[in-house]
């Protein structure tokens, strides 16, 4: 029998947790690939993973954690989000910026430098849906192999695709949503 790693305890959902968060995720009804986020008096669209949410988040299942994140950090490219300022720490992304999905390698759940062998994310890429990039805290300051990489809270496809496991929004509603985007910010997705 194959053992699955487990999820890091330090991130499973908690609903004393959520309430204290900056951002609450739901999920819409009838589609567990697309949500309700919750920030203040805003409520707005967002996309989900492509297998809904999941409290057992495992590499590659496409599914949104359960779970309250922090938000550690942005990356925005100078061709981003007009006009979007952000109080969480922000930065641009180099040419050179990826992000490592492979479980068995080292730099699982971080950034590295492209060229890149590993399995990873490119964060410099040519549609918008990185004109904003928030880092949220899944499986980084505890990683376990195998429980999920590069989750963030992103621009969405049009229509609200369903995303790879991340939060995505439109961008004219991350921009309603900047005031809330802020260091010691954490977003909980709900069951």
């Amino acid at each position: 029998m194959a053992v699955m790693p487990r999820t890091p305890r330090s991130r499973r959902f908690s609903p004393r947790g959520s309430t204290k968060a900056a951002i609450v995720v739901r999920r819409a009804p009838g589609d567990g690939r697309r949500g309700i986020l919750q920030a203040g008096p805003l409520r707005l669209r967002c996309a989900l993973g492509r297998g809904g949410t999941s409290a057992f988040k495992r590499e590659g299942d496409g599914a949104t954690p359960v779970a309250t994140m922090r938000l550690l950090h942005a990356y925005q490219p100078a061709q981003g989000i007009a006009g979007l300022r952000l109080a969480l720490p922000t930065s641009r992304p180099r040419h050179d910026l990826g992000w490592c999905d492979a479980p068995t390698h080292p730099a699982y759940n971080r950034p590295v430098r492209l060229p890149f062998a590993a399995s990873h994310e490119t964060i410099r890429r040519p549609d918008p849906l990185y004109d904003l990039v928030v880092v949220l805290d899944w499986n980084i300051r505890s990683r376990r192999r195998g429980c999920g990489s590069a989750i963030f809270f992103h621009v969405a496809k049009p229509g609200y695709a369903p995303t790879e496991g991340c939060v995505a929004l439109a961008a004219r509603d991350i921009r309603r949503l900047a005031p809330f985007l802020r260091p010691g910010a954490s977003l909980a997705v709900c069951r």
